[in-house]
């Protein structure tokens, strides 16, 4: 039986060594399929975790950047309305001064451009918050996804991120002191001729706010600019110039610094982007669009303007005195 089978094997010797040549080849080429099936697997299976970890934290940033905003509203509401009090000169009015009309006239122009700096500065400190806190987002993610591997260093370390941060404050001091001021001269431009007893329609209102906006967006009070040389003037109230010393930009910032010194000018470099310019204009077109919103509530007809029978139209006008009421409300 042996004797028998090796001489079979001899007479085919070619062709038993193809043929184990060819199951040989097709057992590890069955064998690295799988392999290069199981890499492929465990790769798409962590792509598929990172992408959910990025997706996670990503959520989770928004979260946090929406909580922010609304713990610094009151912060920003309380900025404003210090320095445009109306209520000073609402008591003043009550004492019958002699100077009653100049006093009208200023509470006029503090009435709309409360209204307007609330519009412009509400939504610069959303998509700042949101350009900073998504920086500092991207750092985190990297130092999260470094951790336990050896000789890496932190990114961002909370201290870092503090300092950062810090620089927010600029909105909420001397560029939102600036805005109004820029603000304010649009108004007294715009609105100063106009008589407290002159009547406005809504489509009056939104024409001048229009009017307001041109003057405010165009003003050259900034030294950002744009690659194509346009000026960034909005960006101005959001972030100092450039000129401007470290240590005002971030609370105790020094040039050593590096770090944080990066983050501010990753910072300046996405406000300067149009991607930047075309969500902040957005965010201020739905805002002034919301202001109009609540504004025509007042400009609605009342129940005993109906029971006249007049025309509704005429009671489409307000008094300017009217919408300085409405306004400060």
């Amino acid at each position: 039986m042996l004797r028998s089978t090796w001489n079979f094997l001899k007479r085919h010797k070619k062709k038993c060594i193809f043929l184990g040549t060819v199951l040989g080849g097709v057992y590890i080429l069955g064998k690295y399929g799988q392999k290069k099936i199981r890499e492929i697997q465990e790769r798409e299976a962590a792509e598929y975790i990172a992408q959910a970890r990025r997706q996670y934290h990503f959520e989770s940033n928004q979260r946090t950047c929406n909580m922010t905003v609304l713990s610094m509203l009151p912060t920003l509401r309380e900025a404003l309305m210090q320095q445009l009090n109306s209520e000073s000169l609402t008591a003043l009015l009550k004492n019958r001064p002699s100077n009653k009309l100049e006093i009208w006239e200023d509470l006029k122009i503090i009435s709309f451009t409360r209204s307007i700096v609330a519009v412009y500065s509400t939504c610069m400190l959303v998509v700042l918050l949101r350009v900073q806190l998504n920086i500092i987002g991207g750092y985190i993610y990297l130092d999260n996804a470094a951790v336990g591997k050896n000789g890496t260093t932190v990114l961002a370390p909370p201290d870092v991120q503090q300092q950062y941060l810090s620089s927010i404050q600029h909105l909420l001091g001397d560029g939102l002191t600036e805005l109004i001021t820029v603000i304010k001269q649009a108004v007294q431009k715009i609105l100063g001729s106009v008589s407290l007893k002159h009547s406005l329609s809504l489509l009056d209102l939104e024409q001048k706010l229009k009017e307001i906006r041109n003057l405010v967006e165009q003003h050259k009070s900034s030294s950002w600019i744009n690659k194509d040389g346009s000026r960034s003037l909005l960006c101005h109230y959001m972030m100092p110039d450039e000129e401007t010393p470290l240590a005002v930009q971030a609370s105790g910032l020094s040039p050593r610094d590096v770090t944080t010194i990066k983050l501010l000018n990753e910072t300046r470099d996405m406000l300067e982007s149009p991607d930047f310019s075309a969500v902040l204009n957005t965010c201020l077109s739905r805002g002034f669009s919301g202001l109009l919103d609540n504004m025509s509530e007042f400009f609605r007809p009342t129940e005993q303007d109906l029971q006249r029978g007049d025309s509704v139209n005429r009671y489409g006008d307000k008094s300017v005195t009217s919408l300085m009421n409405a306004l400060i409300e």
